[in-house]
């Protein structure tokens, strides 16, 4: 078989693969499940939280010490946990207060692939950048990456939220690891990233040649996230995602915003996917503007619960200050919901023509988006129109198999620029 045509034996890394928040544990499990459709062999190597996988696709576990688990973030190893001095490191830089798992997890699969020589054509790492890909590099291994966004746009907006110069102290040291980052990303020879946004900010921010980076958006699984007609609205539902909790989602313009909806539409409350983090700012936000009760959280629910809220919502909103491409806005546009969205970022590459696809307002503006979220409630039928056509949109531009496909593109690319593929290798 032609090398242009053969199956690929990928080697995928996503060193956190947490399947039900942030966007990682969604991006890989889905590119892999379409690769393995596509005829391709796919290894997940993860660091916890696991990913979900389907049937076909393995799971490599590549244990760290799991410091920030949810039961227990920021725990206290126990002595006889600690097996090398990468364990030591990872301790070591996490009481430091910054974040080591980038890092470590990049040390801990170079070695596990120093041991696969001959199993694999391409590495595919999700964002972790960490240094050990560039060992793996020197060991002859072809490396591509994938760069959602330049977590920089996060660090900036995290600090620009810090209320003292203790927090603004631990946020630095916490993001210490973007250095590192961004001397990995300059030194892949070819970088996947979502959108046009994106591309001009990773060049802008973290130095990478804009010849190194390749657009492939990202996808919906048009099968999941589908209308549900026999579910009825709930008058005055809107619905979020805030998985993270943290300033760039722009929950907090958002929860200003209900408060302005509800001094004229009683109905008005919010579904939030997601939960407040420890010491949020949110609850006390929402008790200050009097939503207490008309703001419900979920989280820990299936996949097919978030599909019915999305039917049962009038609005889906996406007020994140910036997004590198956004998955809630096309899930809800793939479940036809009629959408209000901010300007931030690639939104709106994503969401399309304001009024047509979506209703579109500037970040950060809770006038704005008040008013958005008014005009869809106040005109069902122009609701239902603008719903249908985000669908027609989503299902036209972004799925989960032309993504997969695009990918394959950039595998082979970098196959025909790389010299031979490491020893064993087909």
């Amino acid at each position: 078989m032609p090398t242009s045509e053969r199956p690929l034996r990928i080697a995928w890394l996503v060193y956190r693969g947490n399947p039900h928040c942030g966007g990682q544990g969604v991006y890989t499990r889905y590119v892999a499940r379409e690769l393995r459709d596509l005829g391709h062999h796919v290894e997940v190597f993860a660091g916890q939280p696991w990913p979900l996988l389907d049937d076909g696709v393995e799971l490599v576990k590549v244990p760290s010490l799991d410091l920030y688990r949810s039961s227990n973030p920021f725990r206290v190893p126990w002595p006889w946990e600690f097996r090398s001095l990468t364990d030591v490191k990872e301790f070591a830089i996490m009481c430091g207060a910054g974040f080591p798992e980038p890092y470590t997890f990049s040390e801990r699969v170079r070695k596990l692939l120093s041991k696969r020589r001959g199993d694999f054509d391409v590495v595919h790492d999700n964002q972790c950048l960490g240094t050990g890909l560039l060992g793996a590099m020197a060991d002859g291994w072809p490396i591509l990456g994938t760069l959602h966004h330049p977590i920089t746009v996060d660090r900036d907006l995290d600090l620009q939220h810090a209320t003292n110069p203790w927090r603004r102290f631990t946020l630095k040291r916490w993001y210490g690891f973007l250095d590192m980052q961004m001397d990995v990303a300059r030194a892949l020879p070819r970088i996947i990233t979502v959108s046009e946004s994106s591309k001009r900010d990773i060049v802008a921010q973290m130095g990478v040649r804009s010849e190194q980076l390749h657009i492939v958006p990202v996808g919906v699984d048009p099968e999941i996230f589908r209308p549900m007609p026999h579910i009825a609205r709930v008058p005055g539902r809107l619905m979020t995602t805030a998985s993270a909790d943290v300033p760039m989602k722009g929950l907090a313009p958002l929860l200003e915003a209900l408060a302005k909806v509800r001094t004229d539409n009683e109905d008005a409350h919010l579904v939030v996917i997601g939960k407040p983090r420890d010491k949020s700012k949110i609850p006390a936000l929402i008790e200050r503007l009097g939503l207490t009760g008309a703001v419900e959280w979920v989280s820990g629910v299936t996949t097919e619960r978030i599909v019915e809220l999305y039917a049962e919502a009038q609005v889906a909103v996406v007020p994140s200050l910036y997004e590198g491409f956004s998955l809630p806005a096309i899930e809800a546009m793939a479940c036809a919901v009629p959408l209000v969205a901010t300007t931030g970022g690639a939104l709106p590459e994503v969401v399309g023509t304001d009024g047509l696809t979506a209703r579109t307002v500037e970040p950060n503006d809770a006038e704005a988006l008040a008013g958005a979220i008014r005009a869809v409630l106040a005109d069902p039928d122009a609701a239902r129109t603008m719903g249908e056509a985000g669908r027609d949109r989503a299902l036209s531009r972004f799925t989960w198999r032309r993504c997969a496909e695009g990918i394959i593109e950039q595998y082979r690319a970098l196959l025909a620029e790389s010299p031979a593929a490491p020893t064993g290798a087909a």
